[in-house]
């Protein structure tokens, strides 16, 4: 008999380098990016219903209930995998929107996977990763649950195991559109080319990170703060800025520092997610 209800973690995700290949005849980016895990994320609750509704009953402020990525990935398994049972899910959300750390993505792939064991659907993380790269590119490397380097518009994976060191993260309370950035005609589109793994180092630069903090002072804020202390650096299209230390005494210590004018929290980077290592103990 399956758990239910059934609370898994929704972890954030670090880009600890992006670039920006070209620009795809479909508008798309050609790319290059190394995705870690963090464990830190949300939390998200899954309960069985035995009719065929979707609900989500934990309000995101201007997303509409059934445009949530959250219920589209519900209801897209629900409808390839022909499944007449339906699910109310809860969240209590802690990763920010238009941060770069994943939250949408995590949570749509979190949702897939957890319908996935309570709907007893025994799909494969190959068809689950196929159909969540239709929500979104980044779907699929928090499906696999796995640090990865990634081409494409993100979604060939490659498995990877950079060092797991602790991480500051800080939040500036600004939203980051990834459209935006990526549409912006300053946005470096012409990066070479990595073909050695794992990634030299020194390889470790964001494409999107001289755009993000022209076009919002406060992420160029937290960047310069955090700079002082360590390699600082924007995640995804922002806004989330991070910098590695070696134990979580260090990591601990500069955010201290830093939390009087700036919000963020501490975690550590992690190779396999922590919704994976929850899975597997189920």
């Amino acid at each position: 008999m399956q758990k239910n209800p059934l609370t898994l973690p929704s972890p954030a995700k670090l880009n600890l380098m992006l670039h920006i290949l070209g620009r795809r005849e479909d508008g798309y980016h050609e790319l290059q990016t190394l995705f870690q895990f963090l464990d830190y994320g949300d939390e998200m609750t899954f309960s069985v219903r035995n009719d065929a509704k979707i609900c989500l009953h934990t309000e995101f402020p201007g997303v509409p209930h059934d445009q949530n990525l959250i219920v589209r990935a519900a209801k897209l398994l629900q409808q390839h995998a022909a499944c007449p049972l339906g699910i109310d899910i809860q969240i209590k959300k802690v990763l920010p929107m238009g941060g770069g750390i994943g939250g949408g993505s995590s949570n749509a792939a979190t949702t897939l996977l957890a319908l996935n064991h309570l709907w007893q659907l025994g799909w494969d993380e190959d068809r689950l990763a196929a159909l969540g790269l239709s929500l979104g590119a980044d779907v699929p490397v928090f499906v696999r649950g796995h640090a990865a380097f990634a081409e494409g518009v993100g979604e060939i994976l490659s498995p990877e195991y950079p060092e797991e060191p602790w991480y500051v993260v800080l939040v500036p309370q600004v939203s980051v559109s990834t459209a935006e950035i990526f549409s912006h005609p300053l946005l470096t589109r012409n990066s070479l080319p990595i073909k050695v793994r794992p990634v030299p180092k020194g390889n470790s630069r964001n494409d999107c990170e001289a755009v993000v903090t022209e076009l919002y002072p406060d992420v160029r804020k937290a960047l310069n703060l955090l700079g002082k202390y360590t390699e600082a650096k924007l995640t995804g299209t922002g806004s989330c800025i991070f910098g590695a230390f070696p134990n979580e005494a260090d990591a601990d210590k500069v955010l201290h520092l830093l939390t009087e004018t700036h919000t963020g929290f501490v975690a550590k980077g992690s190779n396999v997610s922590m919704l994976h290592r929850t899975l597997q103990n189920l």
